[in-house]
């Protein structure tokens, strides 16, 4: 019995994490309504009790509204992130956010490098990392839960204050790091206990999940990120143009950031030469 139970509950949380998609990103409109039960569950191959379990959880969740006599309808509705980053204008875009967003220090520590984190910064494993715990948050709400590495060489020009209060990449450009690129991959995770108690998500719920590695002008790696974001709150995006004569393409476009945080001038990687190749500050 208890077996049976645990997957009733894992096929209730399937069919939750499925509509609560289509919902959270628009597919299902507002004011839409659901199918029935039985069609539900003829859709998704479970139970009338599993599809029941999923819909109580997302109506907890003020996503949809349950009516005898009307139905379930969608009462959700969708809204742009609060925050996106440009892909193509990476760094800009980090420097904006660090800027337009508040900070809190979970945890800040030394520990020796090891593992992928020590491979794909290129530190001996004598070396210590300085590792810090971050939620970032606008308006308020939480966001983002990050988890970064820094060398110690270069973590010791700042203090954990400086950590809670600047952005790292400004701590970074401070201690005199030219930064040159940064290599990153995004994907997706799972939330777990800690992480969905720092970002008010229910554990198990899906986040954009992303790594960076930050080199500098000699090639060294700088810094190393692992980061959780809410889908809700956070997106990527990225402008691309057609380029190329012969064999034209989709290229992105790049975008710097002014004085003030906003986005103005633009131009494609394909024609950025010479002095368009400095470092986005």
């Amino acid at each position: 019995m208890a077996l049976r139970g645990w997957l009733g509950e894992a096929k209730a949380k399937q069919v939750y994490l499925v509509l609560r998609d289509r919902i959270l990103s628009g597919a299902v409109a507002f004011g839409a309504k659901l199918s029935t039960e039985n069609v539900l569950a003829a859709d998704h191959r479970v139970s009338r009790v599993t599809v029941r379990r999923a819909l109580g959880e997302l109506a907890r969740e003020r996503l949809i509204e349950r009516r005898r006599s009307a139905g379930t309808r969608v009462i959700y509705r969708p809204v742009k992130a609060p925050v996106t980053a440009d892909i193509s204008g990476m760094l800009a875009s980090l420097a904006e956010m660090g800027r337009r967003t508040t900070v809190k220090l979970l945890s800040f520590d030394y520990v020796a490098a090891e593992g992928v984190v020590a491979q794909a910064l290129g530190v001996p494993s004598a070396e210590m990392l300085q590792r810090s715990v971050r939620v970032r948050s606008v308006d308020g709400e939480p966001f983002s839960y990050l988890t970064t590495f820094v060398p110690e060489r270069v973590s010791l020009t700042f203090t954990r204050q400086e950590l809670a209060s600047r952005p790292l990449l400004d701590l970074l450009e401070r201690a005199g790091v030219k930064v040159e690129h940064a290599h990153q991959r995004v994907s997706a995770g799972l939330a777990t206990p800690d992480v969905a108690a720092a970002l008010a998500v229910r554990t198990g719920t899906p986040l954009i999940e992303l790594t960076r590695v930050v080199y500098d002008q000699s090639g060294c790696g700088v810094e190393h990120l692992h980061a959780l974001y809410r889908p809700d709150r956070y997106a990527f995006e990225i402008d691309l143009i057609r380029s190329g004569k012969r064999r034209r393409a989709w290229s992105p476009v790049l975008r710097r950031v002014d004085g003030t945080g906003d986005k103005t001038t633009k131009h494609s990687i394909t024609r950025s030469k010479g002095a368009d190749q400095r470092p986005l500050r």
